[in-house]
């Protein structure tokens, strides 16, 4: 049989194999996620640029001067509002957890003054 102090040691332990093996699920999901937008936007820049001179002799933002540019600029728009709203998400996930290791230190806490009382 194990004393307290073990086990309290040993659950300490489990709780962070699983917050670390659902950080690595969380990272591997967004990932996918991105890879799943790339792959559409380039399917979606595909079909909404129309076939012609892809290329400027000179300088860059000469080709977004031409009339078929819509498809470049609209890719760039989603692109653009896409990373706006994963890193939004992001940062909500991030205070989310921090909220809850607060929540559960301020427990901790709590509970600890009450023993020492």
């Amino acid at each position: 049989m194990y004393d307290t102090e073990r086990r309290v040691a040993l659950v300490k332990q489990r709780v962070r194999e699983n917050t670390r093996r659902r950080q690595r699920h969380e990272a591997i999901s967004l990932s996918a996620a991105c890879m799943l937008l790339f792959a559409v936007l380039m399917q979606a820049a595909d079909a909404l640029i129309a076939p012609g001179q892809t290329a400027a002799w000179g300088s860059f933002g000469a080709m977004l001067l031409r009339e078929d540019a819509g498809g470049y600029v609209l890719v760039a728009v989603v692109s653009f509002a896409a990373a706006a709203t994963i890193t939004a998400l992001c940062f909500r996930l991030r205070n989310r957890e921090n909220r809850r290791k607060d929540g559960a230190n301020k427990h901790a806490r709590h509970e600890q003054e009450e023993k020492s009382q």
